[in-house]
C-alpha cells in the first residue's frame, strides 16, 4: 500500500481534521448556528437539517440521512474521487 494511503494516515485525516472547521473554513459551505447547534447546507440535498458531532468528528444530514467524515465531505462538495479528496485534505487540512 502506498505510504500516503496507509491506514494510520487515512485515520488521521478522518479523525484529526475537525469537520466543523473543514465545513466552515476550508470548504466554505454555507453554515449557521441555530438553536445552539452548528448547521451546514447539505451538499447532497441542499437542506439545513444537519448537525456535527465533535465527539465522533462526523457531520450528519437528517433529511437525506447521510453521514460525512472529512473525506466524504470533500468528495461530496468538490466532486473529487477518493484519492483526490485524500490529496486535498493532505494539502489543506493535515
Amino acid at each position: 500500500m502506498n505510504e500516503r494511503l496507509n491506514k494510520a494516515y487515512l485515520r488521521r485525516l478522518r479523525n484529526e481534521i475537525e469537520i466543523q472547521a473543514l465545513i466552515a473554513t476550508t470548504l466554505a459551505i454555507d453554515h449557521r448556528t441555530s438553536e445552539g447547534r452548528f448547521r451546514f447546507l447539505c451538499p447532497i440535498c441542499n437542506e439545513f437539517n444537519t448537525a456535527v458531532n465533535p465527539k465522533t468528528n462526523l457531520a450528519r444530514c437528517f433529511r437525506c440521512e447521510r453521514n460525512f467524515n472529512p473525506i466524504d465531505m470533500v468528495i461530496s462538495v468538490k466532486g473529487y474521487a477518493f484519492l483526490d479528496a485524500v490529496d486535498f485534505l493532505g494539502r489543506h487540512g493535515a
